[in-house]
């Protein structure tokens, strides 16, 4: 049994995975939908990612989800029929309607049986949205009680298509037979009779063969199944999606009309009284069927990674520590050893790329997250607001996905409630009605570049210098420029709310955004037009793991500097150098000024240089074009190394982003420039009073 109960655990940790990709699938055709680019496939993607995801859930006993998929599934299906029209009201329904699907599977999935408040009125509207049947029609009772037994044929031939006559057409007949495992999981074969008939012209005829005398019924079991003639121009392959989820749960084959058995009707003799043996149909053999060919893949666990990722770790470090043995050995660079070494090198360059893209995903079910915060924010405030996203395939590390989750959240909400101005604003501003946010994402320079911009009224600087002045987070005698009011959001406890809200006004959110990403080696930066709008821009490292390093040496230290920080590297003498202060000297770089930083003072362990002749500087690059000079003793080398983080035990260091372990053994401090040069004292010479003393 503890077997059995540990396979079961892997297939509904399988279910809750399929339906990740199930309700992305729902999210992008209501998105496809809203933005008039869908077809009628469109629609029939949606119904099959609803459908799927109740059979799945009816075979596990999740009644809650299993209950509320039906019901969004029935909507969906009179949209297929062309009863309802996806229009507005419609739309708005089903996009709430799937967000609270994925609430339900969420909470399934957590196991844990409390319904979500609007669970209820979502219902009552799905309901109320689908038409009550026509006597004409008929509903569900006239079909469960029928005023007599007759054999059964369907015939859902799309209108026009003469099957027999319809020359150049495919022709093939399915037997399909369902067991009672396909009712439990919540399955309908009338959905996949009129799945089918969305492509194809469909006529079936019932077969009844195994259905026992009255008396011998076991009403748990299923009796009969069906021959169901198509014919139309479709492919293999809808034909195998439309079946697909259903597979294990029926009995499924495919064959021509000349294979197709004729079936018995209900009038045969063997179904009279006395009469108990029931003979196994023939259905008709099933023929070899080319489909086309799709990339395929495997689901792993992601511990399992995590496991190959430290293991490539440990090879990086392995990989430093030979070559640092084969350098100390001063072996030539055309012996075997060193060539060996160099090929060594580059395979587990590829090998951890490789590894590194088994992590990474797309940050496209990140944007779908937060089209659902838009939305959420949208009616709490009473602003109409729609989302555009740009370079949803753009690919992170899975673990800066899910921890970037609650920064954007904070972003989105403040987008709309303090960026975008109300309606009426926007009119009178000759602005459209409705707000635009925009969610891009783009490598650059080996990081992720993320924005989040809105067309509002941009910053409104002097009251923000207003409020931080009233909370005493600034004197009045500071002077500050436009980047620095701007960076006034991100201080604890301030907010440019006046009331208190559900979304805002307690002080919190852009300092916790900054926290958290900073925490994540990443960095982020406002830039505002008034009357335009705000963009603020997150910069994060790819990965977590490994990345490529400048090993350099400080006051005797080896220390490591993100490579892709660093812009060039350069000498300095003192015709480059101008006086700023007391202790602190500026560098001429490409007719402007940029800040002079000696690392070693800046890090506490000596006291500033008098000379920088014999030095190396190294350019890094900030967000825009902005520039500063770190001053090192020497650069040591270049290469990967190992992320070792130092939050869990040490917390957070300033100036310092994690550790690593060179190829000697040592470990050395990976630092964080950007932090570094944010705090920076700036003392890059002795005081004049000190030299005095």
């Amino acid at each position: 049994m503890a077997v059995d109960r540990e396979q079961m655990g892997e297939i509904r940790a399988l279910f809750f995975t399929e339906c990740e990709e199930l309700l992305e699938a729902l999210q992008d055709g209501l998105e496809a939908v809203s933005n008039d680019t869908s077809d009628a496939e469109t629609i029939n993607v949606i119904f099959r990612a609803v459908h799927s995801i109740k059979g799945g859930a009816g075979a596990f006993g999740l009644s809650q989800l299993v209950n509320f998929a039906h019901h969004f599934e029935t909507a969906l299906d009179e949209v297929r029929s062309g009863t309802i029209q996806m229009d507005t009201v419609a739309l708005k329904l089903f996009f709430r309607a799937a967000d609270l699907l994925a609430d339900l599977t969420q909470a399934a999935r957590a196991e844990t049986t409390h319904a979500p408040a609007d669970l209820a009125e979502i219902e009552r509207a799905l309901e109320e949205l689908v038409p009550e049947p026509s006597a004409e029609s008929g509903g569900s009772d006239s079909l469960a009680q029928p005023p007599e037994f007759q054999p059964l044929t369907l015939d859902l031939a799309l209108p026009g298509l003469d099957t027999a006559e319809a020359s150049g057409l495919v022709s093939e007949v399915l037997y399909f037979a369902p067991t009672a495992e396909l009712f439990v999981s919540g399955s309908e074969p009338l959905y996949l009779f009129r799945a089918l008939s969305g492509f194809a012209s469909v006529t079936s005829e019932c077969d009844i063969e195994k259905v026992p005398p009255l008396d011998q019924l076991i009403v748990d079991d299923f009796h009969i199944g069906w021959n169901i003639h198509l014919s139309g121009e479709y492919s293999a392959q809808e034909v195998d999606e439309v079946f697909e989820f259903v597979q294990g749960l029926c009995t499924f084959r495919r064959g021509t009309a000349e294979d197709a058995p004729e079936l018995p009707k209900l009038n045969n003799p063997q179904f009279e009284a006395g009469e108990t043996e029931a003979t196994t149909p023939n259905p008709p053999p099933a023929p070899t069927v080319t489909s086309a060919k799709s990339t395929a893949t495997i689901r792993v666990d992601l511990d399992r990674v995590d496991r190959l990722v430290n293991l490539v770790g440990e090879l990086v470090i392995n990989q430093s520590m030979l070559s640092q043995s084969v350098a100390e050995a001063k072996q030539p660079p055309s012996s075997s050893v060193v060539q060996g070494l160099e090929e060594f090198m580059q395979l587990t360059r590829s090998l951890q790329d490789s590894v590194m893209r088994i992590r990474a995903q797309p940050v496209k079910s990140l944007f779908q997250r937060m089209a659902r915060i838009v939305r959420e924010a949208s009616a709490e405030v009473g602003k109409p607001v729609q989302l555009k996203t740009v370079g949803e395939t753009t690919e992170v590390d899975k673990t800066v996905i899910e921890r970037l989750a609650d920064p954007l959240t904070h972003m989105i909400r403040n987008a709309v409630d303090h960026g975008l101005e109300p309606a009426e604003e926007r009119l009178a501003a000759g602005k459209p009605e409705q707000g635009t946010v925009t969610i891009s994402a783009s490598h650059r320079s080996g990081r992720v570049i993320i924005e989040i911009a809105d067309d509002g009224a941009g910053i409104n600087r002097k009251k923000v210098h207003e409020i931080a002045l009233k909370k005493g987070l600034i004197s009045a005698a500071d002077d500050l420029g436009e980047a620095e009011i701007d960076n006034l959001l991100f201080l604890p406890g301030f907010s440019t709310a006046s009331t208190v809200s559900n979304l805002s006004g307690r002080g919190v959110g852009m300092d916790v955004v900054r926290t958290s990403i900073q925490a994540l080696g990443g960095r982020i930066s406002i830039a505002s037009t008034p009357g335009e709008g705000s963009i603020f821009t997150i910069s994060m490292p790819l990965t977590l793991a490994v990345m490529d390093g400048m090993v350099v040496e400080v006051a005797g230290q080896a220390m490591v500097l993100p490579l892709s920080f660093i812009a060039e590297t350069m000498s300095i003498d003192h015709s480059m150098l101008e006086e700023l202060g007391r202790e602190t000297q500026v560098v001429h770089i490409r007719e402007g000024l940029a800040p002079l930083l000696d690392l070693g003072t800046e890090l506490g362990i000596r006291e500033p240089l008098e000379d920088y002749g014999d030095y190396v500087a190294l350019v890094i690059s900030h967000e825009g074009d902005a520039h500063s000079v770190l001053i090192v003793d020497r650069i040591i080398d270049q290469r990967q190394v190992v992320i070792k983080g130092l939050q869990n035990s040490l917390g957070k260091i300033p100036g310092v982003a994690a550790a690593t372990i060179l190829g000697d053994g040592q470990i050395a401090l990976i630092l964080d420039p950007l932090d570094i040069t944010t705090n920076a004292l700036g003392r890059t010479k002795i005081a004049p009073l000190a030299l005095a003393g």
